[in-house]
């Protein structure tokens, strides 16, 4: 494309400005999502096992309060993540949150779902392959983790918070975050995401890990969105152990591009 022509070879540039200001639009699917309630009530119902949700940077867990109520009502044990403001740090928070998911599978006594939107779905994803033995499956939202993660537009704010710069972030730790999970994985992203590049958001295609694209969804709005949160509960309706691609047919088929279309 001609706006990363000018990039070196393998870098990204972050979401343009008139994607970062369109971002105001998740107030409005917000909205969309209420009144489109009674539709999202017809998701496939939980069979009860735990659900933690991750939220971005700068996020507290009232970001994601809407998508845990809605879990919750279709039968999940829905857990908020429940360390405050989220300002960052993988390496910082890696114990803290491994402990965390330890007694939330002690609890339970079955494997945990990990839902994480942005930075979450990175904690999330780490999560996943340092613990697979008590996680079920993860579902990311708009989280950079391939490729060239620096294309986001979040980059200075998560490197003054968290301390860690991007730039000089561990390759091996990279690579295996890009990489293939031990655990069925799904991720929900938008071209039209004003800040992080959606290229950072794929994950590669198997029979276990698939890419979701929602059409006009912004970042912000990612853990609201009416598809998105159709989506989540599909994928997490699925049995144990076992994974089928995403079915775009059903009440927000629009709303998705094809699997094709979002691997280009």
């Amino acid at each position: 494309m001609p706006a990363e022509r000018s990039e070196p070879p393998g870098r990204l540039r972050p979401p343009s400005l008139g994607l970062l200001l369109a971002e105001a639009r998740g107030v409005f699917e917000l909205n969309a999502s209420v009144l489109l309630s009674p539709l999202l009530a017809r998701a496939p119902k939980g069979d009860g096992h735990p659900v933690w949700v991750l939220p971005g940077l700068l996020a507290s867990d009232l970001s994601t309060a809407l998508l845990r109520r809605y879990l919750t009502r279709l039968g999940y044990q829905s857990h908020a993540w429940g360390f405050g403001r989220n300002t960052g740090a993988v390496t910082r928070m890696r114990p803290l949150l491994r402990r965390r998911l330890a007694e939330i599978h002690g609890e339970s006594g079955r494997k945990v779902s990990l839902v994480g939107w942005s930075l979450g779905g990175i904690y999330a994803r780490d999560l996943a392959l340092h613990m697979p033995e008590m996680v079920r499956s993860v579902l990311t939202m708009g989280s950079p983790f391939s490729g060239d993660i620096t294309a986001t537009n979040a980059r200075r704010i998560y490197e003054v918070l968290s301390g860690e710069t991007l730039q000089n972030a561990n390759v091996e730790d990279m690579k295996a975050l890009s990489g293939d999970l031990p655990v069925p994985t799904t991720s929900i992203w938008s071209r039209s995401d004003g800040i992080v590049n959606w290229r950072t958001c794929l994950v590669r295609p198997s029979d276990r890990a698939e890419n979701i694209e929602v059409h006009l969804a912004s970042h912000v709005g990612l853990a609201v969105n009416a598809a998105v949160l159709w989506a989540v509960a599909d994928r997490l309706a699925q049995a144990e152990g076992e994974f089928r691609q995403f079915d775009r047919s059903g009440p927000f088929a629009i709303a998705y591009a094809s699997p094709e279309k979002a691997q280009s």
